[in-house]
């Protein structure tokens, strides 16, 4: 009967412990980057006569009491060329902290998640990865909207 109950206890202690996990999962975290903002900066230099570069220039701020594993930087639907992929470059200051390199979805939105915060299971020491304010550059191929390029 108590080998029983232990069972019990384990298997629910692993069911919470999924549960919290997904439950963690689905909140955004306060550390986000998007590119549909005023304050961002967008400028196009032409490759060809078909295709742009378009770069986008946005400000991430991590607060210091963040709680929450998770950051993304994310973009709404635009204009994208298939077959390029989305490169995201973090910058503190002057020095680059970090590269990512994701695909747009079908609508030519597009998403990154990643780790701001770390905790060792074993010892629960909290690694704050990202901490303060960074400059994100978003970089994509475009389709040329003006046919002078």
């Amino acid at each position: 009967m108590v080998q029983n109950k232990v069972k019990m206890n384990t298997k629910a202690g692993l069911f919470l412990a999924i549960v919290a996990s997904v439950a963690i999962m689905m909140f955004s975290s306060e550390a986000v980057a998007e590119t549909q903002t005023p304050e961002n900066t967008s400028t196009i230099t032409p490759i060809n006569e078909e295709i742009s570069l378009q770069k986008i220039v946005t400000t991430m701020t991590v607060p210091e009491d963040n709680t929450l594993p998770w950051g993304t930087v994310r973009g709404g639907a635009s204009d994208y060329v298939e077959r390029y992929p989305i490169i995201i470059q973090f910058f503190k200051g002057e020095d680059p902290v970090h590269v990512a390199q994701v695909d747009a979805k079908g609508d030519g939105s597009y998403e990154y998640k990643f780790r701001v915060r770390n905790v060792d299971n074993v010892t629960g020491e909290v690694v704050n990865i990202f901490e303060g304010q960074y400059t994100v550059k978003i970089f994509k191929v475009i389709h040329n909207q003006d046919e002078t390029l």
